[in-house]
């Protein structure tokens, strides 16, 4: 196993390592494909600053004595950025897909508490569609774990065995008691990539989004579970201590957009996702349970 980077209080920067993503990568085919086992930790970093009353603001949660339950990802994105730009990941960073994530927060993190940070590559799947992998990430504070995340990621690699079966018919959608519509601006992939260092371009601006093949912008994801989590904690019943929120990314929320937040409450946890305008499509599907 390649030896962990570690790196103290600084993350690492990030212009090198977008510089890094234009480099090409061997092409992969088949079942070439081996995602190594890479990892790296930040230790001693602050939760607080300029930048977190930022991200607050663009992802409309309130600030407090506490963390966004999202606000570790984006402390932790640097090292993301960082494994997938090493030589020996062998996929291209632009065109990876991101299906899932769930986030558990052990305990609430306070506001300027310092932070461990581990990320590491792993759980690698090759599916019908290509090969999954996770970048798992954890927090610790004192030694303690605090909070962890799982984002499973899509190299598209069809299986041509696979193509005979057909597409599969998507679940019928579900609708839930509760909705509350809210608006995307066409700035807002920008605003995010300020506050989060996250630029990919498919959801900066249109014309760079349609090199990709996209007809406009799209929202990023985890602004999208982050606005839903921030609407959800206004509402009555949130429990703010341990939980677990997991998602999965649907189809793309195109900027500018209005979307609806839909949503049932439980005595153990809540179902929520996130519809388009006509609320007959999802743009994410996901689940918060009390730990």
């Amino acid at each position: 196993m390649p030896e962990t980077l570690v790196y103290h209080t600084t993350p690492p920067a990030l212009l090198p390592m977008y510089g890094r993503t234009l480099l090409p990568k061997q092409k992969q085919t088949g079942g070439d494909v081996s995602i190594p086992e890479l990892s790296a930790s930040l230790l001693g970093v602050s939760t607080a600053g300029k930048n977190l009353k930022r991200y607050q603001q663009v992802c409309g949660f309130a600030a407090g004595s506490h963390l966004p339950v999202t606000w570790p990802h984006v402390l932790a994105f640097p090292l993301h950025l960082k494994l997938l730009t090493e030589k020996a990941f062998p996929l291209p960073l632009l065109g990876l897909v991101h299906l899932r994530n769930t986030i558990t927060q052990h305990r609430p993190i306070g506001t300027g508490e310092n932070l461990d940070l581990s990320v590491r590559l792993g759980n690698t799947v090759k599916s019908d569609r290509g090969v999954e992998f996770d970048l798992i990430t954890e927090a610790r504070s004192a030694g303690k774990l605090a909070w962890e995340e799982a984002s499973t990621t899509l190299f598209r690699q069809p299986d041509g065995e696979s193509k005979s079966s057909g597409k599969k018919a998507p679940p019928e959608l579900e609708r839930y008691p509760n909705t509350e519509n809210f608006k995307a601006p066409e700035s807002i992939g920008r605003q995010y990539a300020r506050v989060s260092g996250d630029s990919n371009p498919i959801h900066m601006h249109a014309l760079s989004a349609k090199a990709f093949g996209f007809p406009r912008a799209i929202a990023h994801g985890m602004w999208t579970k982050a606005h839903a989590l921030a609407l959800l904690e206004q509402q009555e019943g949130w429990q703010s201590g341990a939980l677990s929120v997991s998602c999965q990314f649907k189809k793309p929320l195109f900027l500018p957009g209005t979307a609806q937040l839909n949503w049932q409450t439980g005595e153990t946890g809540w179902d929520y996702q996130v519809l388009n305008a006509k609320g007959d499509a999802p743009h994410l599907t996901g689940r918060i349970d009390w730990l």
